[in-house]
């Protein structure tokens, strides 16, 4: 008599998106209620602060535009590659040469946008979403090497020109500098969202098509269409640097003579590090063993985690606190460590890793609004995106050695990956804990002193 062996695909339960998407409308509701109590001005008011919220919403619905065209290409990208017939060594091939491409990039563009104006090098972002959108669609099979160098390259821009635009115009425009917090975690749980609905509007559009599927290149070519235009229309700009020269010294000045940028910059550098790594190893290690697992309904999990987490900022930003940010992100630095070196050194089951990597990314939805608050207070507006794009170089360049270490010669174990990820967040704590010694008295806005 033969034996049948069942097997089960493990999928998250029903209640957890619920729960997800309650705690999100619930702390939403609640912000302004809390906030109250101690500012005259709410993200949600109207009236005497109508100028900035108009401003605000423009910039949200644009940057929203283009966290789904990054979204698009995150969900749909390895699925489109399969599609083709590439196989596991041409995906770490990928890998590669995106995070190349993201080495090298990064500084210089960082730099290009301080000189040529932020919302130059947005529009540079469009038009490679653009161009790789309408190539997918006349091309039979896009080369590897040009789809991971323009689609890095736009994920580049996209981690800080929108970001430093935005600050530079809400400067210029003379808004209340405190108004920025609501504005870097708004931006962190938009992102999010729009994430999630990349995936839902991507699957919608592929549908139970197996073959080369044209719907997502033309909604791309669509949205950056529509992005670029709103961009030309509606962002206005007047670089105040023009020099290579003039920029050059400023930057050796206030960003290499400042012992405290660089501390900044290294917990930036350790974060970006140990997310590109969770990214490229959290599904294979849900699947270790031969687990048969629904990873498409496990990635709204952590973006609702993030965005979760992104609330908790205005709550410890809106109201007095003995706590500076400095030392709540001490704190979240160290919870990363430890809920990464669990996933690192334990066997776990499916429902324990998915928690774990659940809480890691609500922790993430709080630092990326407080490192961008620590920006606001320590790195000169003319000079933040330099600062940025080289902040990104290191990590750029640590990843694509584990990826060469650890996917393509496999000398490098993914628990051993993860723990240099632990490492890395530790060091960060560390850089957070020395940035609270020696930041007792922050400066903005250099030009003006």
């Amino acid at each position: 008599m033969g034996v049948v062996i069942e097997s089960s695909v493990w999928e998250p339960n029903p209640s957890i998106y619920i729960f997800i998407f309650v705690c999100c409308c619930f702390l939403i509701f609640l912000f302004p209620h809390a906030s109250s109590l101690n500012r005259t001005s709410t993200i949600f008011d109207h009236g005497t602060s109508h100028s900035f919220h108009r401003f605000q919403r423009n910039f949200l619905f644009l940057y929203s535009l283009a966290s789904v065209l990054e979204g698009l290409w995150s969900v749909f990208g390895e699925y489109e590659l399969a599609s083709y017939g590439i196989g596991r060594e041409d995906m770490i091939k990928s890998l590669c040469y995106g995070y190349t491409t993201a080495l090298f990039a990064a500084p210089f563009l960082g730099v290009l946008s301080d000189l040529i104006g932020h919302k130059k090098v947005s529009l540079i972002f469009c038009m490679l979403h653009f161009f790789f959108g309408v190539w997918k669609r006349i091309a039979e099979q896009p080369s590897i090497f040009m789809t991971s160098t323009c689609l890095s390259m736009a994920n580049t821009i996209f981690s800080f020109s929108f970001e430093n635009w935005m600050v530079n115009q809400h400067e210029k425009q003379g808004h209340r500098l405190d108004s920025l917090n609501d504005t870097y975690w708004l931006m962190s749980f938009f992102e999010s969202a729009c994430f999630i609905a990349s995936q839902v509007f991507a699957n919608w559009l592929i549908g139970n098509n197996t073959e080369k599927s044209t719907g997502p290149s033309s909604v791309v070519i669509f949205l950056a269409a529509t992005c670029f235009t709103f961009i030309t229309r509606g962002w206005t700009e007047t670089p105040r640097l023009s020099s290579l020269k003039e920029y050059s010294c400023s930057f050796y000045a206030y960003i290499l003579g400042d012992k405290r940028i660089w501390l900044l910059a290294w917990a930036q550098t350790c974060l970006h590090f140990s997310m590109g790594i969770f990214w490229i190893l959290w599904a294979p290690t849900v699947v270790a063993d031969g687990r048969e697992v629904q990873l498409g309904l496990i990635y709204p999990c952590f973006l609702g985690s993030r965005m979760i987490g992104s609330t908790a900022f205005p709550c410890l930003t809106s109201r007095p606190s003995s706590l500076r940010t400095e030392d709540c992100l001490v704190y979240a630095y160290i919870t990363l460590a430890l809920l990464l070196s669990i996933v690192a050194y334990d066997y776990q089951e499916i429902g324990v890793l998915v928690i774990l990597f659940c809480l890691f990314h609500a922790c993430v939805g709080f630092v990326l609004p407080s490192l961008a608050r620590l920006r606001t207070m320590y790195v000169p507006n003319e000079l933040r995106g330099g600062m940025m794009g080289f902040s990104l170089a290191p990590a750029n360049a640590a990843i694509l050695l584990s990826v060469v270490q650890g996917g393509y010669y496999r000398n490098v174990g993914n628990a051993a990956l993860m723990a240099l990820g632990v490492f890395g967040l530790l060091l960060a704590a560390g850089c957070m804990h020395a940035l609270k010694q020696w930041g007792k008295q922050p400066y903005s806005n250099w030009h003006k002193q």
